[in-house]
């Protein structure tokens, strides 16, 4: 008589649902996440099933299982091959000790007693996610095509309007979707989905219509500044009106803004990273008559005021309506000034803002400006007798504390 094989879950990635943001990796303590030009894969060897990476995951791509024998489990060569996930022969119950006992499965969010889960505000209205897949994607209609920043700045970032028509794709500020550019990669694959926060409110860039905005800067070099061409941010660029996009998601299930009354938001961000903040700042402007809105706070940083996306219309915005702050760091006869300046230079109202158990934050740009950010809070805690990492933990116990960074 043969002995049954015996059988554990092994942690996989849905290559189908994946949009390669590369979060799971960046998250996963013990490194068990790879990737390649194709996929991304779970090591099952290396694997602690620790579930950190569940949560930030924008799509739930990461949060699949099979049952497989122990001795035979899905090598990281097969799963780089795996255009969609390999049918389940028999799912059977997750047993208890597969999971560690500090991790709890509530509603779809891990949380684990080394950080918590990345919930949102208590009063945030309820998102839809993953309604369009790349099985199923929605197709929209190029609106408008703008270019935000001037001719002669170092980037070029547009403002896209993308309009779904009868196609019901409802989305809250602070989430985002993904557009699938055509064609094929150098490996004759599909091109990966790209995410975009959106840039306008949920109802819509233009109220009454079922439309929606984007922030794109277009790609022509990469971070370590080698030319490179962005495939779908040069593909958005590039649209003209009437032009048809496959869009995917939505997605973001934390990142959203309060709706209690007398709630305040201090954002914080750089470049396209304005996106999800234009879409909140556009809520609060369009509920004003409702004075139902506590404080705006904005911090924007970029290299010149050419070169800061809807620029314009931040000046235009009334002073008791948005408090706004702007660093630039490549002003000629100027001294470079960051976000993280103008937030000590802003301590008094910083810490109010801090402790107010009202007020909500959040991030949004490039990663490298997390840190800076984080040592400028510590100096202005410091300079009220407090301690930063005290005071963080509270801001994301009460889901005050929200960071958005690529």
């Amino acid at each position: 008589m043969n002995t049954p094989a015996e059988l554990v879950r092994q942690h996989l990635i849905d290559a189908e649902i994946c949009i390669r943001c590369n979060t799971c990796e960046e998250t996963c303590p013990v490194h068990a996440i790879t990737h390649d030009s194709r996929n991304y894969v779970v090591n099952f060897e290396v694997c602690e099933n620790c579930r950190a990476c569940i949560s930030p995951c924008p799509t739930g791509a990461i949060d699949n299982y099979r049952s497989v024998a122990k001795s035979k489990p899905y090598s990281i060569e097969e799963q780089f091959s795996w255009d969609e996930l390999p049918p389940q022969a028999d799912p059977g119950p997750t047993a208890p000790s597969e999971l560690p006992e500090d991790v709890v499965r509530i509603t779809g969010i891990a949380t684990s007693g080394q950080g918590g889960p990345n919930l949102p505000p208590w009063s945030a209205a309820h998102p839809y996610e993953s309604l369009h897949t790349l099985a199923r994607p929605a197709l929209a209609t190029v609106s408008g095509n703008y270019r935000l920043t001037e001719d002669g700045a170092s980037s070029a970032v547009h403002h896209i309007v993308l309009d779904f028509g009868r196609t019901a794709f409802p989305v809250l500020e602070g989430q985002s979707l993904g557009v699938i550019a055509p064609g094929l990669d150098a490996g004759g694959k599909p091109h990966h989905v790209r995410l975009y926060s959106v840039a306008s409110p949920r109802n819509g860039e233009r109220p009454g219509y079922n439309n929606l905005a984007l922030t794109v800067k277009r790609v022509l070099l990469d971070r370590e500044g080698n030319s490179v061409r962005g495939v779908c941010s040069n593909y958005l660029c590039d649209l003209k009106k009437g032009d048809q996009v496959k869009v995917v998601g939505p997605y973001g299930t934390s990142f959203l803004m309060p709706n209690h009354p007398g709630s305040s938001l201090m954002m914080i961000c750089t470049g396209t990273g304005s996106a999800p903040m234009r879409a909140m700042t556009e809520r609060r402007r369009r509920r004003a008559a409702f004075k139902e809105g506590g404080r705006l706070m904005l911090f924007f940083g970029a290299r010149a005021a050419g070169e800061l996306p809807y620029f314009g219309p931040l000046m235009k915005l009334p002073k008791d309506f948005i408090d706004i702050n702007l660093a630039f760091s490549r002003v000629p006869d100027q001294p470079k000034r960051y976000v993280q300046d103008l937030i000590r230079e802003r301590a008094e109202d910083v810490a109010e803002m801090l402790c107010d158990p009202e007020c909500y934050i959040y991030l949004c740009g490039l990663k490298g400006m997390e840190a800076g950010v984080n040592e400028a809070f510590a100096d202005v805690c410091r300079s009220r007798e407090m301690i930063w990492d005290q005071v963080l933990d509270g801001l994301k116990r009460d889901a005050r504390f929200h960071v958005e960074t690529y």
